[in-house]
């Protein structure tokens, strides 16, 4: 397995907000995060990423446990692009883009023509080199949010983690952009709402709500369109389904 995670409880004050999660992830899946807004999904893609120390449980990043593994070691490994990334500096494009390079940098390491390329085939990907020198202010919300999503794969990341990233994103983008995850040779866990760019694009789904976790189960395509009303607004048609929406489970089948 690449990522791994057991028991993960995480509060704020006496508030529970991730409660007692357990998964398993493997090398190269992509998984979809599922769930109405408030369930945890953003707490838990941080504590996966080494950025919050849960309160119990580990994660694991191929065995070994995250918060012995250096910083920067950790940082080579797995990319994390968050919902809102907002700075007020007016940096060009491309040198938000470097900033992904950072980690594979010593102090005293110099700039080279691999790290060039790299830059260059992430803002390709994400359909932005031609405004690889533009400022940062002068792009809309969901461009800043492709250029997030290059910075990240300028890591050349082996486990990729994103919350929302086909928010302010327009439809053209949105499905550019899953198909762009859904291909990449790592492992992906993408928070996200569409149920179709989750059906279409995702090898298994997490389904959360209250931040509570249930042992993975298999279930078939159709369970994911039972559900949708349980966990995002429509009101359920059966007491069963009504006491599904307090917990979580995974869904796993094959993509078309």
């Amino acid at each position: 397995m690449s990522i791994c995670a057991e028991n993960i409880t995480w509060k704020v004050g006496k508030k529970v907000i991730v409660n007692n999660v357990s998964l398993k992830v493997a090398r190269g899946e992509t998984v979809g995060l599922l769930g109405p807004n408030g369930c945890g999904k953003s707490s838990l893609l941080r504590i996966l990423a080494g950025l919050r120390r849960p309160d119990a449980g580990c994660v694991t990043l191929d065995g070994q446990d995250i918060s012995r593994i250096a910083k920067k070691q950790l940082a080579r490994r797995v990319a994390f692009v968050e919902q809102h990334g907002m700075t007020d500096a007016n940096m060009r494009v491309r040198d938000v883009v470097k900033l992904g390079r950072i980690p594979h940098h010593s102090p005293f390491s110099n700039w080279s023509k691999q790290d060039d390329e790299t830059v260059t085939a992430a803002l390709q990907r994400v359909d932005m080199l031609e405004k690889s020198d533009q400022g940062w202010l002068s792009l809309s919300g969901g461009e800043r949010q492709r250029v997030h999503i290059a910075r990240a794969l300028a890591q050349t990341p082996t486990e990729i983690l994103l919350d929302e990233p086909t928010n302010h994103l327009d439809i053209h983008h949105q499905m550019q952009l899953m198909h762009l995850i859904s291909d990449l040779p790592v492992t992906s866990i993408v928070a996200i709402h569409d149920l179709n760019h989750a059906s279409m694009f995702c090898d298994s789904l997490i389904v959360m709500q209250q931040g509570k976790s249930w042992p993975p189960e298999r279930r078939r395509r159709s369970s994911l369109r039972r559900c949708s009303g349980t966990f995002f607004g429509s009101k359920p048609k059966s007491r069963s389904r009504r006491s599904m929406a307090k917990s979580t489970f995974t869904l796993s089948f094959k993509r078309p």
